[in-house]
């Protein structure tokens, strides 16, 4: 890069710092964000272009920052870049986390914030991710795990696992939560099963499973808001009578 490129450059950079402080960003299109995490990490280069490419490649900037490690890096981007976008969305999910452990209302009257939090966490992933959020007598957050990770339209998750983990954490009830890349936001019928299998699991050890939450990137389902949770337990009352009625229990 010449002298007089290194000033322009320079110039620029100022000049894009100077408006996202105005506002914090608010203001600014995606790739300009981008932008900066860019220029903490390749100092000198014009990485507008770059951005402006990432941004078009993957979709849109939280898809970039969620990208995993092995796409990022077949795009050609360094180590270096990778881990500045990780840190990111790491510190998005703590912060949210955070947030969420330091709220003095229960999650489930704070729906909007909880769902924020499972959006921020899994909603731009390509692969589908299990979480559970464990939660204590008070309905508060002691954690949030991920549980599993799979392909982009599965992933595996054994019931007692989580019943390990939350009896570990000591909760006395949990929030189900995974996402769907593909878009599709009503839960297919592994994702019913798998519920059926977790709420039998962990309500016959008094961990309540108060919903469970399929996230996309601009919706989401809640099997408690349509009902879905009594349905579940509806199929496991009738499960325990039909081995009780066979002798098989």
């Amino acid at each position: 890069m010449t002298e007089d490129a290194q000033n322009l450059n320079a110039g620029h950079r100022k000049r894009l710092r100077a408006r996202f402080l105005k506002d914090e960003g608010a203001s600014m299109p995606e790739y300009e964000l981008l932008e900066m995490i860019l220029t903490f990490v390749l100092p000198r280069q014009d990485v507008k272009p770059k951005a402006k490419r990432l941004i078009e490649k993957f979709g849109s900037l939280p898809k970039v920052l969620r990208a995993s490690q092995k796409l990022l890096k077949d795009y050609g981007l360094s180590d270096n870049v990778i881990a500045a976008f990780k840190s990111y969305a790491t510190v998005s999910d703590i912060m949210h986390m955070q947030t969420l452990q330091e709220s003095k209302d229960n999650v489930l009257t704070n729906f909007d914030q909880m769902l924020n939090y499972c959006r921020s966490a899994v909603a731009h992933n390509r692969q589908e991710e299990f979480h559970v959020i464990y939660l204590n007598a008070g309905l508060q957050v002691i954690e949030d795990e991920t549980i599993a990770r799979g392909a982009a339209d599965y992933v595996a998750v054994h019931p007692k696992d989580i019943l390990i983990r939350a009896l570990n954490h000591g909760a006395t009830s949990v929030v189900l939560f995974h996402n769907h890349p593909g878009g599709h936001v009503k839960p297919s019928q592994a994702d019913i099963t798998q519920t059926v299998e977790m709420v039998k699991m962990l309500e016959n050890a008094d961990i309540k499973v108060n919903d469970h939450l399929i996230i996309t990137e601009d919706n989401y389902y809640s099997f408690q808001t349509v009902g879905m949770m009594d349905i579940v337990r509806q199929k496991i009352r009738e499960q325990l009578a039909d081995k009780l009625k066979h002798g098989t229990f």
